[in-house]
């Protein structure tokens, strides 16, 4: 099996779309514009998406408060120092950066909703075409 999307309730889905896709250059692949305003939102890769919404069945959880190792978003950037500063200027704010002996590069931000998003990059590749 393939993992499709996963899927966040959020207090701006319609903002939080237009910035995650002039941002990190995720790809809008279904928008609606009725609640809970659903958008999938499809990575560079074409290998995964996910779908943020404002549900009201459901309460949106306090992703500020929220310890990032318990959720977070990992994107593999070529350059976390040159994204990171880049999403500061673009309203994000930073959490942790870290450089471990494997020669890995690992940079931890929040959105400006408090969502975490890491910035990824690997010494050694975890994913296909990544060696």
């Amino acid at each position: 099996m393939k993992l499709e999307h996963v899927a966040l309730n959020v207090p701006a889905p319609v903002e939080m779309a237009d910035w995650y896709s002039r941002n990190l250059g995720l790809e809008m692949v279904r928008s609606n514009s009725e609640p809970p305003y659903a958008h999938f939102l499809r990575d560079s890769g074409g290998r995964m998406m996910f779908e943020i919404y404002s549900n009201s069945e459901a309460d949106v959880p306090d992703y500020e408060a929220m310890n990032p190792l318990i959720l977070h978003f990992a994107f593999v950037s070529e350059s976390p120092a040159d994204d990171r500063d880049r999403l500061l200027k673009a309203g994000a704010t930073l959490v942790s950066d870290e450089q471990p002996d494997d020669a890995s590069h690992i940079v931890m931000m929040r959105d400006p909703w408090g969502v975490p998003i890491q910035l990824c990059k690997r010494g050694i590749g975890m994913l296909a075409g990544q060696e």
